[in-house]
């Protein structure tokens, strides 16, 4: 068997091991995976694929493309938790592919490329956990990919084609997580264009992109607007305009938040990001160039808004991906020191976690340790994870014939044993899966069920195929969706709650399943008749009377 068919034998059972085997056995976390399930269980249990609702309640704050493809992850999988991660994990082994593609004729080293961008740490974070963001950034990849092609080609025919791809995958990312799918090319392209030749052809033919990206969006976005008049009114100002440039949006973080996330996602690769840079540095009037202007710009772009999530940076890790496989390639060809370096961050690292997972052991000297005594196992696990990946990068040392391939290795353990080393006060507090499997049997009656949680909301909705949950006291991301006449009734205020009570507990048992910090939310409501407690989980229930 040549080289080339066991690189892609192992790129297939990377895939395996990383992707799919440990996915369905991950429980669901609150808010995101729990909040996407339900929309698209909801869209497809109504037929309504234009208008997203969320628990029954008008949800603006997304377009509708990324739910219609964890449409069809549930109508393949059903509705498991593989189900709700599949078009996150189809989107960034299609992203992979992509690059591998765009990475050049040579097979070494587009099988490196999808190699590489695959055991990212960040990648495989985001690509496994049910977010939007790893279809933005196929998309946005797409839109990059397309117009380096358009620039490349000689005859008006293919760049014609490749121009309207590069507004298709625009279209298509707008409907996916709104306009910023048109900033983010942009602002990559415009620094490399200014030392590029060609400038009047990009300008004139960047008309039919502009069309064809009209056209991808025009179909839903006359019929949404149609069914909401107020969706763009709401999506453009307050999600896109309020975000990026209010002082108090959401998620509202420093300037430099990004710069340590990017050194963490970078591993297990993290020795070969400086000489990544520096190739497309010196290589910047060249294809290098392009790339390195796609990573920095959107990080810069995403840098200066005033709210940051993690998430958002995952686009910046295909360009990167991509500069990191061409020096990496000439790091094995003429023996540098990268590689050395890179194993010597994973020991590093690995040794590091190690330390700090015994220290925060119930074993440990820590008065409250990460993990309780009643899961001694837990521990044990997440030591034998890192432990693996002090193997792999040992061993990469050593064979340096098959070190690329041993240092893919090293987060495996990590990925496969992921859901059984999380502490069960974490399970409690971000998996409302949890505690609902456990207490199915107690809920599963109930008439009413009430949350003060919009994720707890959204995984009680899931696990029992009811989008009739009701909030209570807290409004949450539901806020602009509650203030509409029809769904008044679907927020019950603290004050409002002893009234709403006694009329509605005639009806059958009212189960309130709330996220608590303390007791006092507990002690402003009316004794229940049944009350159990579990970490900051607390269900209060009332029976008919």
């Amino acid at each position: 068997m040549s080289r080339s068919c066991l690189a892609f034998l192992f790129l297939l059972l990377l895939i395996a091991f990383y992707y799919a085997i440990p996915i369905n056995d991950r429980l669901l976390w609150q808010p995101d995976e729990t909040r996407y399930a339900e929309i698209s269980r909801e869209m497809l249990a109504t037929g309504n694929w234009a208008v997203p609702h969320f628990l029954d309640i008008r949800y603006f704050e997304k377009p509708v493309l990324g739910y219609w493809i964890n449409n069809i992850g549930q109508i393949i999988f059903g509705e498991s938790n593989l189900a709700v991660r599949a078009g996150a994990i189809f989107s960034t082994l299609l992203t992979a592919l992509l690059l591998a593609r765009f990475s050049g004729r040579c097979k070494k080293t587009a099988l490196l490329t999808a190699t590489l961008y695959l055991t990212l740490l960040i990648v495989y974070g985001i690509g496994t956990y049910a977010v939007l963001d790893p279809m933005i950034a196929l998309c946005l990849a797409g839109a990059m990919v397309s117009f380096w092609s358009a620039y490349q080609a000689y005859r008006p025919g293919r760049k014609l084609l490749y121009y309207t791809l590069f507004g298709i995958c625009c279209g298509l990312g707008v409907m996916t997580k709104g306009f910023i799918a048109l900033a983010i090319p942009v602002v990559s392209i415009l620094p490399w264009l200014i030392t590029a030749e060609r400038k009047a052809e990009v300008i004139l033919y960047s008309i039919v992109a502009m069309i064809s990206c009209a056209l991808t969006l025009l179909p839903w976005a006359i019929a949404i607007a149609q069914q909401e008049p107020d969706f763009w009114r709401y999506f453009f100002w307050v999600e896109h305009i309020q975000r990026f440039a209010q002082s108090n949006a959401q998620h509202n973080a420093p300037f430099w938040y990004y710069l340590p996330w990017l050194l963490v996602g970078s591993l297990p690769w993290l020795g070969i990001v400086p000489g990544a840079l520096r190739y497309g540095w010196l290589h910047r009037h060249k294809k290098a160039g392009y790339l390195l202007s796609w990573t920095i710009m959107p990080l810069l772009f995403f840098s200066l808004a005033n709210g940051k999530l993690l998430t958002y940076l995952l686009p910046c890790f295909a360009p990167l991906a991509l500069l990191m496989t061409y020096h990496l390639r000439l790091a094995l060809t003429k023996g540098s020191a990268a590689t050395t370096t890179t194993v010597w961050i994973n020991i590093g690292f690995s040794i590091l976690v190690i330390v700090a997972i015994i220290i925060a052991s119930p074993w440990g000297p820590l008065s409250k340790p990460f993990w309780s005594a009643s899961e001694p196992l837990k521990p044990v696990i997440a030591l034998t994870a890192f432990a693996s990946w002090l193997l792999f990068a040992l061993l990469s040392l050593k064979f340096s014939a098959v070190r690329w391939q041993l240092i893919a290795c090293c987060p495996l353990g990590l990925a496969l044993a992921l859901g059984n080393i999380i502490p069960t006060a974490v399970l409690l507090s971000k998996t409302p899966q949890y505690f609902l499997q456990e207490h199915s049997d107690t809920l599963l009656p109930s008439q009413f069920i009430l949350s003060n949680d919009v994720g707890i909301a959204a995984g009680i909705a899931w696990q029992f195929k009811r989008s009739d949950v009701l909030m209570i006291n807290n409004r949450g991301e539901l806020a602009y969706g509650l203030d509409y006449p029809d769904a008044q009734g679907q927020f019950i205020s603290l004050t409002d709650f002893p009234a709403w009570l006694a009329t509605h507990r005639m009806k059958g048992t009212v189960s309130l399943l709330l996220k608590v910090d303390n007791q006092q939310l507990v002690r402003a409501l009316p004794a229940a008749d049944n009350v159990l407690t579990q970490g900051r989980m607390v269900l209060m229930q009332y029976f008919p009377r």
